[in-house]
């Protein structure tokens, strides 16, 4: 793809919200979900010329924010700082809201990255696979995992 700051901005623009969601998911923290989705357009940009098709944009930048979100995950180990468990403020949010987020929050970084890209980012099993360097399988079956866990929280 050749660098097109309008058709760049366009493509983005459509995909903006899910990668915020993405990010918010695995980061847990607001201002460092728009960081990472920040310095992933900057990145996009700088290297927009090693994109060949444009209809794999969407993948291409879910590949960039997943690295960008792995390496702010990597640094919240080495901090002894507690994440928050809320996303939005208490307000905004209902109790089934609450409780989805706060089981959500309560699977492990595989889990939530495995169902961030399938719920929010649109991926099959396949291409998550993919993106993880994972068997397909292994893929389905720790997506299933984490679904029936997520349930099982939410009826207990």
């Amino acid at each position: 793809m050749k660098r097109n700051a309008d058709r760049f901005a366009e493509k983005y623009k459509e995909i903006y919200q899910d990668l915020f969601r993405f990010a918010l998911y695995l980061l847990k923290n607001q201002q460092d979900a728009e960081d990472a989705v920040s310095e992933t357009v900057l990145d996009a940009w700088k290297s927009i010329h090693t994109l060949r098709k444009e209809s794999a944009f969407k993948a291409w930048m879910f590949r960039i924010l997943t690295a960008k979100c792995k390496q702010r995950l990597k640094s919240y180990l080495i901090k002894t700082q507690l994440l928050p468990e809320t996303l939005a403020a208490p307000e905004q949010c209902t109790a089934e809201d609450m409780d989805v987020r706060k089981a959500f929050f309560q699977l492990d970084e595989e889990e939530r990255l495995i169902l961030s890209l399938s719920l929010f980012g649109g991926y099959k099993s396949y291409e998550i696979a993919k993106l993880l360097k994972r068997n397909e399988n292994t893929i389905r079956s720790r997506q299933s995992r984490a679904l029936k866990k997520l349930e099982q929280m939410l009826t207990d």
